[in-house]
């Protein structure tokens, strides 16, 4: 297996990372200023639309090179077998992280009285899916990926009582909701499900492009191929202003109506939604294999080499740094304390992003060297 080959996808993950780690400090520093989903263009500056907008590519790329590199593990294991039974029990180990480390990085609270079940959550029962969707061939799993992606619009007018029996499972697969467990205690699905079992098994089933049988100048035309396809249903699917996603409208400026035509639901991501995110990621992972040896992909790429541990690292550094900013200064945005403008978000993201580098790479070294030491490829 070529080194250049997962030195592309660690580039790829570790700026979608990055993407993530501006979101979050969004989620920390501007929730004076918070965002619906979708948007409401009129209301939201530009700025903040954008920078939100950069971070859809986040959790769609991520979780398609989640099954890409479930593909490749499989195929140092040589075992479908090896293969599933990793799956399972790293998506086990995610969804405890999930309700413990994780969200308790968000909330600070213990004992919670809200789960949040976010992207974590999302990716541990994608992995858990994909252990029994592996063993199906190649053509049936992406036909069932492209039909999970494309035809889940189909449900958005199926709603399921709270007092239903069926409200948790589709709380889980399709309907962003609430989950009572008891009088304290409540469980938000954030991440519906189905779709995202959807781009797990594409990912997996691009595996056969980075096997060593596949040449680089077939591979980087694949890639193309496959996100300008992507890009192009975007764009007739948006002009049509149909299927699955609120239209948009020319607005009252043309800004506002750009914003207008990239304002996509995430929860759940609608098929727009994924052939946009999944059509840049699959471009630019063909721009990484191009570039693979540049010092920019090589810094990327050390964040994306550790990202379970700098997922984890960066959410507690920004609940202590809220924590302190609050002691030292107070709210000074109603209940929050925030900053005034986007660009103080952009700034502090590159400053956390020099600071986090270097516990990052160092955990990266450690989990390349310690190969004796099983739990830390779980990480």
């Amino acid at each position: 297996m070529s080194s250049s080959r997962l030195h592309s996808i660690d580039a790829l993950r570790g700026l979608v990372i990055l993407l993530m780690l501006l979101d979050h400090v969004r989620e920390t520093f501007y929730l004076h200023q918070q965002v619906a989903d979708p948007m409401d263009v009129s209301s939201t500056d530009p700025a903040l639309f954008f920078s939100r907008t950069l971070a859809h590519l986040c959790a769609p790329v991520f979780i398609l090179l989640t099954g890409l590199s479930a593909f490749l593990y499989g195929e140092k294991q040589m075992s479908r077998a090896a293969t599933s039974a990793f799956l399972f029990k790293r998506g086990f180990f995610l969804l405890v992280l999930e309700f413990t480390l994780v969200n308790f990085a968000w909330t600070f609270q213990f004992p919670p009285t809200v789960i949040y079940l976010q992207v974590i959550w999302a990716i541990g029962l994608s992995m858990l899916a994909l252990a029994l969707l592996l063993w199906l061939p190649r053509a049936w799993l992406a036909g069932l990926g492209l039909l999970l992606v494309a035809g889940h619009n189909l449900l958005d007018g199926l709603h399921v009582d709270t007092q239903s029996a069926l409200h948790i499972p589709w709380a889980v697969l399709h309907e962003r909701g609430w989950i009572q467990l008891g009088d304290s205690v409540r469980l938000r699905t954030s991440y519906p499900l189905l779709p995202w079992i959807g781009v797990i098994a594409l990912g997996y089933a691009l595996g056969p492009w980075f096997r060593g049988t596949c040449t680089p100048q077939q591979r980087s035309r694949y890639l193309r191929v496959a996100g300008c396809a992507a890009l192009v249903l975007f764009v007739v699917l948006r002009l049509l202003n149909g299927y699955g996603e609120k239209p948009w409208a020319v607005e009252a400026t043309g800004m506002q109506t750009l914003m207008s035509l990239f304002n996509l639901t995430k929860y759940p991501p609608s098929l727009l939604f994924l052939a946009l995110t999944l059509g840049l990621g699959l471009l630019l992972l063909a721009a990484f294999e191009r570039r693979n040896d540049g010092r920019m992909v090589g810094t990327l790429a050390v964040f994306g080499s550790a990202p379970m541990f700098f997922y984890l690292l960066h959410l507690y550094v920004l609940k202590l740094l809220y924590i302190a900013a609050l002691a030292i200064w107070g709210s000074n945005q109603g209940h929050y304390f925030g900053f005034a403008a986007v660009h103080w978000l952009w700034l502090m993201t590159l400053a956390l992003a020099l600071l986090l580098f270097a516990p990052t790479r160092w955990f990266a070294r450690l989990k390349a060297r310690r190969r004796d030491i099983r739990w830390l490829k779980y990480l």
